[in-house]
Order: structure tokens, then C-alpha cells, then sequence
């Protein structure tokens, strides 16, 4: 892809502060082009482990504070500069399009989402209205302040995948065995198919609002995806995913594709269509290399657990990461899943450091 098809010139990354984005390490990583030092950001960067995010969250519910931009903009902004991170993430949740369209649902502590009427059935389907811009104003006007804000930092917006939405709404809240969920894509699968398109139509709406705001690249997060078999993913799920993939294509910004437990699902992830894998901690990015197609690069992959040991143990596991991250095509450093709520953000802050530290003694 060229710079100009990468960038149309009418795209708020292209005409960014400080020159506009295209020599960011991160997005320069995500296409897979050389670097000055492997770019790093953290999942869930923005928010739970800062006292400052903790402060200002006070008494606000979750799903209220995503919908006020003065505080999605404070709350993004936090990590970037307390770290040398290369990209913010945008501070929402996977649930907001739900609840923008008339899910009735609610984010409880220490639960997480609950579903207040769970879909069963054909009729349960159509709570499920296409999103408008409209519906989520908010999400356009954070978008449109961070990119001010950020200048030359790339902004990552994001969207929850469709199998994990349709958990949660089978499910009625979290679910460790993903029971309702597998006995209608096993068992029903004309209703398994209705419900996968509306939550693909839902995440493409969601992801095309923040990157016409100005969203620099965007992640799909299909947390819970790694309960499937292949061979269900390849059938039931990896349509859904292609199809978001490929709507999001023409848009021009790089596309992330992250689950947890995907270790058997690399290589289909890989064939979705995004341009970068992101990998948990279980597989090592060198052997993740051989599990995902050409012509992709990888994200990931330290342990977050990792963060609570001596900074020995720390830094000499960052390195390993680095040095099985170069055997890819592109690399960007980042955790194995999300920053974990009591972590010291001072080992987060030395971590970042370190990363493009040890990576310019040996730069892509």
C-alpha cells in the first residue's frame, strides 16, 4: 500500500500536528516498515491502574464517563504523559454501541457487563437497530479533541468483535464456558448468523465514526473469541470478522486484530484480513511468526503478571520479547492482554523506556 492510499489526503491523520503521522514508529510498524525503535503502547493504558483515572472516576459510572468528551480526552491523555508510549488508545468500551442502539445493559463492578434482557431467540434480534453517527456524538467529539491534543501521537480507536458482543448478549454477562453462546452457533445457526451480521454492521459503524473523528488505526478486541475450535471459527465466526476487515480497508488506517487464549487461531486471525496480529502471552512471537500468513505484523506479547516481579525478572523478559518480535515483519511491543488494575505505573513508565531503549541497540 502506498503512503497515498494509506493516507487519503482528506484524512485527519494526514493533515495532524508536527507534520502529520506518517513517520509514527507505531503506524510505520503496523505497515510493516523500518523503524527508529520498536513502538510500544499498553491495552488498558487509559485508566483502572492510575490514581488520577481513579480520582476523576470517582462517584461517575463506567458507561457515563465514556459518553462525556471532556473526560474520554482526560482520561486517554493520562498515560501518554505519564509514558513514552508511541500510541494512545481511546478510552471507552466494547459495550457503548450496545447501549447507543437501546441494549439495555450496565457496566457492574467487579461483574461487568450485565445484559438486562439476554437474546434468545429470532425476536430477541431486533434490539439490534443499525448505529448512526448520531447516536454516539460523544465518540466524535473525544475523537476530534484528542487528535488535537495528541499532535504527532497516533490515536488507536477500537471496537469489540463480534463473537464477544454475541457472548455477552447470549450470556446475559460474563461467561467462563460460553455455554449459551456455542449451543446456538452449534445449534441454531441461521439465528447465529442473523445475530454475527448485525454485530459486524454495529462494530464497522462504530469503528467508521472514530476514524472519520480522526482516529489514527483502530483494534478489534474479540476478548473471548479463543473459547471457539478452529474449525467453528473458520465456519462461524471468521465471515463476520473478513467482512469488518474488509469495509474498514478503504478508510486507510491500519487495522488490529486481538483475542485472548487465540493461540490455536492465529492463522485464521491472520486471514480475517487485518494488518496486524496481536498475540497473547501463551505463544512466542517467533513462533506466531510461522502461524500467521505473510505479509502481517504482530503486537504483543509480555505476560501483564510479569509487571509484578523484580525488575530483573521484567526487564529480562521484555528483552526476549524484543528479540522473537524481530523475527517478524513488523513489532509492536505491547502486553499479552491488559494492564492489570494494581500494577505499579512506575514499572509501567521504566517498561515503555526500556523498550525503545533496547531496541534502537538493534533497530529494525
Amino acid at each position: 500500500m502506498t503512503a497515498d492510499a494509506a493516507y487519503p489526503n482528506d484524512h485527519p491523520a494526514r493533515t495532524a500536528g508536527h507534520g502529520g503521522l506518517a513517520e509514527s514508529p507505531f503506524l510505520l510498524a503496523c505497515r510493516r516498515r523500518p523503524v527508529p525503535h520498536t513502538p510500544v503502547w499498553f491495552m488498558r493504558q487509559a485508566g483502572r491502574s492510575l490514581p488520577e483515572y481513579l480520582r476523576l472516576r470517582e462517584g461517575v459510572p463506567m458507561l457515563e464517563s465514556c459518553t462525556r468528551p471532556e473526560m474520554v480526552v482526560e482520561i486517554t491523555m493520562q498515560p501518554v504523559r505519564r509514558y513514552t508510549v508511541d500510541a494512545a488508545i481511546f478510552y471507552s468500551d466494547i459495550m457503548v454501541p450496545l447501549r447507543a442502539v437501546g441494549v439495555d445493559l450496565d457496566i457492574k463492578p467487579g461483574i461487568g457487563p450485565v445484559i438486562a434482557d439476554p437474546i434468545r431467540s429470532a425476536a430477541d434480534l431486533d434490539v439490534l437497530r443499525p448505529l448512526v453517527p448520531d447516536d454516539v456524538p460523544y465518540v466524535t467529539e473525544a475523537v476530534e479533541g484528542l487528535v488535537g491534543e495528541l499532535g504527532g501521537t497516533p490515536l488507536i480507536g477500537f471496537a469489540g468483535g463480534p463473537f464477544t458482543l454475541a457472548s455477552y448478549l447470549i450470556e446475559g454477562g460474563p461467561s467462563k464456558n460460553q455455554e449459551r453462546t456455542k449451543a446456538i452457533m452449534y445449534g441454531e445457526p441461521e439465528l447465529w448468523s442473523r445475530l454475527m451480521e448485525r454485530l459486524a454492521d454495529l462494530t464497522i459503524a462504530f469503528l467508521k465514526v472514530q476514524i472519520a473523528a480522526g482516529a489514527s488505526a483502530v483494534q478489534v478486541f474479540d476478548s473471548w473469541v479463543g473459547s471457539v475450535a478452529a474449525q467453528d471459527y473458520r465456519e462461524s465466526v471468521l465471515p463476520h470478522a473478513r467482512r469488518i476487515f474488509a469495509e474498514i480497508e478503504p478508510l486507510g488506517v491500519p487495522r488490529i486484530h486481538f483475542g485472548v487464549g487465540t493461540g490455536e487461531l492465529l492463522g485464521l486471525m491472520g486471514e480475517a484480513g487485518a494488518d496486524v496480529v496481536g498475540v497473547d502471552w501463551r505463544v512466542p512471537l517467533d513462533e506466531a511468526v510461522g502461524r500467521v500468513e505473510p505479509g502481517k505484523a504482530l503486537q504483543g506479547n509480555l505476560d501483564p503478571a510479569v509487571l509484578f516481579a523484580p525488575w530483573e525478572t521484567v526487564e529480562r523478559r521484555a528483552r526476549d520479547v524484543l528479540t522473537r518480535g524481530r523475527t517478524a515483519e513488523g513489532h509492536i511491543f505491547n502486553l499479552g492482554h491488559g494492564v492489570l488494575p494494581s500494577i505499579d505505573p512506575d514499572v509501567l513508565a521504566r517498561l515503555a523506556d526500556l523498550v525503545h531503549e533496547a531496541s534502537t541497540e538493534d533497530p529494525r
